[in-house]
């Protein structure tokens, strides 16, 4: 995947082909980089396991040829200048999407697999752990929107219509994006949820390694139980936020443009992530009878010759 992410940023400055709104190399660039990124988080979680190695290793193993299998269709397809998702102009075409399709299938139900294997396991350090779950899990929700683009569009029609998905919604694919990550910007498009739901599975064990690194310079970090306290209370903020953009991508509407039920979706999020934050970082403070019992305690040592 790191050597198809050279290949493809080489494209992209030679080939100044432009396919359905976007140059024709973006794709397997962002996919690549995506790869790299997801296959070196499965393979540190998967180091992490005390049990099911094996299986693990089997499970790693098929995401990683799943993946192969699934680059080398969008890079040939971008180097014969077609599309590679949701094309069905040609029986060739369509059966390279098709086979595509079952790759993901297979990366998804592989990804399944080591999720388990996190689940059961067990680790010393809960924060890491449920860091691990919980971002996998997320990225398996993420990767399953990816499911909801291979439905008919609008106006689209199996087996007549010459391309039938979208990542849209709402408004046709290729029409004014965001620059570099090539997001709608006048419909939906679930292309977003899809990318904030598969990144947890960086994004939260990165929140732990950070916390970690604070810990020498805050005494409440350094605490075990607060921060398995705040990774749980980031989780539940990340999946409120996926289901936020899902839901947003959905009803055909732009990331960038916001109406009001958005809007305050994401203020009540905020909210609640800011207070319980406050509340997870809160000293604690000793009950009324464990201060009164320390204290009779302490005065009994000094009545003791």
């Amino acid at each position: 995947m790191a050597v198809s992410a050279v290949v493809s940023a080489v494209g992209l400055v030679v080939d100044d082909r432009v396919l359905a709104g976007a140059p024709i190399w973006f794709k397997p660039f962002k996919f690549s980089v995506s790869f790299v990124a997801y296959c070196l988080s499965l393979a540190w979680m998967l180091s992490l396991l005390p049990r099911g190695r094996r299986l693990g290793w089997w499970a790693g193993t098929v995401v990683a040829l799943a993946s192969l299998v699934e680059m080398v269709i969008i890079t040939g397809q971008a180097v014969r200048g077609k599309r590679s998702h949701f094309n069905h102009e040609r029986p060739f075409d369509e059966a390279l999407f098709n086979a595509m399709a079952v790759t993901v299938v297979i990366l998804w139900i592989g990804t399944l697999v080591v999720a388990l294997l996190l689940l059961r396991a067990r680790i010393a350090d809960l924060a890491s752990a449920w860091a691990m779950r919980c971002g996998i899990v997320l990225a398996l929700a993420g990767a399953a929107v990816g499911f909801l683009m291979t439905q008919p569009a609008p106006g689209q029609r199996r087996g007549v219509s010459k391309v039938v998905g979208a990542h849209s919604v709402g408004v046709p694919d290729g029409g004014p994006s965001m620059p570099l990550t090539g997001w709608s910007t006048t419909g939906g498009d679930l292309r977003i949820p899809h990318f904030v739901g598969m990144h947890a599975l960086q994004l939260l064990p990165l929140l732990v390694m950070v916390l970690t690194a604070l810990a020498p310079r805050f005494t409440r970090l350094a605490d075990d139980r607060v921060r398995l306290r705040l990774v749980l209370l980031a989780s539940a903020g990340y999946a409120a936020a996926f289901a936020l953009v899902l839901w947003q991508a959905l009803r055909g509407q732009s990331l960038i443009h916001p109406d009001e039920a958005t809007l305050a979706g994401a203020g009540l999020i905020l909210v609640a992530v800011a207070l319980g934050t406050y509340g997870c970082l809160r000293p604690s403070i000793p009950a009324a009878g464990a201060a009164t019992a320390a204290e009779q305690a302490g005065a009994s040592k000094e009545l003791v010759p």
